[in-house]
């Protein structure tokens, strides 16, 4: 739905309807534009402009992305007037949960099939992040997803990779299969040559112990690329 201005407008001088609020209850939250969904996180406005318009200025610096605001920082949220800490903190809470609920377990266990699998589990968890970290999903002979655990974090170039230690997890628990990921904050997902070297050093002391390396995926904001595991070379 687009943002429509109103610009030097109180909201309590707008239409009932056009209110985030009242027009919330009235036709329900998939009504709501983005600005005004961010206006009723803001709560207030400062005399000079309207909760509305603060959200409308916050949308303007992030390009009108709301994958653009959640990378905002603190200082970033706080570079428009008329936000302070308060108003950030809870912006960056209510962006923070959406991530979350993207990248929660469901009740159903994981089938991995394909990269795009392993994508729709971590891109949420990584594609905002100004470090790279590198996770470990552990499967069953049916690909079931077994336990997923964060194991590294690194700078914002590069992260180590413990290839002894995610088999050791991998004996622990039982697991045939093992998929890599992690993020490249630069927003290129190309595989770095330490990352072909790593994917072959983890295949191989997996191997040892007959457990499938399935994939290595290399996560860069709304872009990805697989390193193909078995098939390393194929992407």
């Amino acid at each position: 739905m687009p943002d429509t201005p109103n610009r030097g407008r109180r909201i309590a001088d707008l239409q009932a309807d056009d209110r985030p609020r009242e027009k919330l209850l009235a036709h329900g939250v998939d009504t709501l534009s983005n600005s005004e969904l961010l206006a009723i996180l803001i709560a207030t406005g400062t005399p000079q402009c309207s909760a509305i318009e603060l959200a409308q200025n916050l949308l303007h610096q992030a390009d009108g992305s709301l994958d653009v605001l959640g990378r905002f920082s603190l200082l970033d949220f706080k570079k428009q007037r008329g936000i302070g800490d308060a108003k950030a903190i809870t912006l960056m809470a209510a962006l923070e949960l959406g991530r979350r609920r993207q990248a929660a377990p469901s009740d159903v266990p994981l089938k991995i099939v394909s990269s795009r699998d392993v994508v729709r589990i971590f891109g949420p968890m990584l594609r905002d992040l100004n470090h790279e970290e590198a996770w470990v999903l552990y499967l069953n002979r049916a690909n079931l997803v077994v336990q997923k655990s964060r194991h590294a974090v690194g700078s914002s170039h590069h992260v180590t990779i413990d290839a002894r230690q995610i088999t050791r997890e991998a004996l622990d628990l039982r697991a045939d299969g093992v998929v890599l990921c992690h993020n490249h904050p630069s927003g290129m997902p190309k595989p770095s040559r330490e990352d072909v070297a790593m994917t072959r050093q983890l295949k191989e002391a997996l191997a040892l112990f007959d457990i499938r390396l399935l994939d290595h995926v290399v996560v860069a904001g709304e872009t990805w690329e697989s390193l193909g595991g078995e098939e390393e070379g194929k992407r």
